[in-house]
C-alpha cells in the first residue's frame, strides 16, 4: 500500500517542477514577447508587459510553495510516523 508521505513527496516533486518549468515558459502581451517570469525580455518597455509577467510569476511562486508545502508535510508525516513506531514497539 502507497503511503501519504510518498504520495505528499511525489505531489511536491511534481508541483516544484512545474512551477520551475513555468517559470521558464515565455509569455506574450498583445503580441509583445515579454520573456518569462524568470528572465523578463530585455528591451521591452515596463508597463507593456506588467500584467503577463506578474500572472505568470504569482503562478509560479503558488505552484512552487504548494510543492515546498507538500514536501515539508511527507517529511512531517515519515518522522511523526517513525517516533510512533519507536514507541510502541518499546
Amino acid at each position: 500500500m502507497i503511503s501519504l508521505n510518498k504520495i505528499l513527496g511525489v505531489a511536491g516533486l511534481v508541483l516544484l517542477v512545474g512551477g520551475g518549468l513555468l517559470g521558464f515558459r515565455s509569455v506574450s502581451e498583445s503580441g509583445t514577447d515579454c520573456g518569462s517570469a524568470f528572465q523578463p525580455a530585455g528591451g521591452i518597455t515596463p508597463m507593456a508587459c506588467d500584467n503577463a509577467l506578474n500572472g505568470a510569476g504569482t503562478l509560479t511562486t503558488v505552484l512552487m510553495s504548494a510543492g515546498a508545502l507538500c514536501l515539508i508535510a511527507a517529511v512531517a508525516i515519515k518522522v511523526i510516523r517513525n517516533r510512533t513506531q519507536e514507541k510502541v514497539s518499546a
